[in-house]
């Protein structure tokens, strides 16, 4: 309860600076008032474009999520039960990772289309994060626990379905925490790359034709988006480390 009223007067603390900055025009007409930005969000003429920008981008992390889960996930698995394939696993889960989402762009938008460019760069960016939070997770498993199913004569896939990959759910769930925002970020950034409408699109053209209220509402609905979803997967992951911490 205290760590809720601590929170929510941080927050309420944040949005106050925040007026007030734009209002007294502190750092000049880039910050605008909290009140210009709600009062742009919630003009009836423009809910249809944020509607649309938001759908675009949502649909494109919702897609990298899954394939960046999936292929960290089979990745990491792969690498815990054929031992000789680790390293190569592990190097090529780093190099992936350590490439700028701005230089997988270019690449993503010749192999690919450029409304699937904004999921692939997603992808790159949750792969990392599942991957690496899943392969800690299946080490978690104890040594008197692995030797118990030993004795008990169960096989590799036995002990793997049974004991190891339900100790690695709550690092998973975790990793899969951490990853939306990563996941969100990565969408917005393919959006730069041509996409026909999104949040990234929103910004871009916010930029150009200097509408910085417009800015500032793309902005707004990224991080109330990310937030949305990173309490969500928050609950998830306390649900399972309740259940399998």
């Amino acid at each position: 309860m205290k760590r809720t009223l601590l929170g929510s007067l941080g927050i309420a603390l944040f949005l106050a600076l925040w007026q007030a900055i734009g209002q007294f025009k502190l750092a000049g007409i880039s910050w605008p008032p909290l009140s210009a930005v709600l009062d742009m969000l919630s003009d009836a003429s423009r809910l249809p474009l944020f509607r649309r920008a938001l759908s675009a981008t949502l649909a494109s992390t919702a897609v990298g999520y899954a394939w960046g889960m999936i292929a960290g996930l089979a990745l990491a698995t792969l690498a815990h039960l054929l031992p000789w394939l680790r390293r190569g696993s592990d190097r090529l889960a780093a190099v992936l990772n350590s490439v700028p989402s701005i230089a997988l762009g270019p690449i993503f938008l010749v192999l690919l289309s450029r409304d699937s460019t904004p999921a692939a760069v997603s992808s790159i960016h949750v792969f990392f994060i599942v991957f690496v939070s899943t392969s800690s997770g299946l080490q978690r498993a104890s040594a008197a626990h692995r030797d118990l199913f030993e004795v008990l004569g169960a096989d590799r896939l036995e002990r793997f379905f049974r004991l190891e990959f339900p100790a690695a759910l709550p690092p998973l769930v975790s990793g899969l925490r951490l990853a939306w925002p990563a996941a969100l970020i990565g969408a917005i950034i393919g959006e730069w790359f041509g996409a026909s409408r999104g949040i990234g699109i929103l910004i871009i053209n916010a930029m150009q034709n200097f509408q910085i209220v417009l800015l500032w509402c793309a902005v707004m609905l990224a991080v109330v988006a990310s937030l949305f979803f990173y309490g969500l997967l928050t609950i998830a992951e306390r649900a399972a480390y309740a259940r399998f911490g």
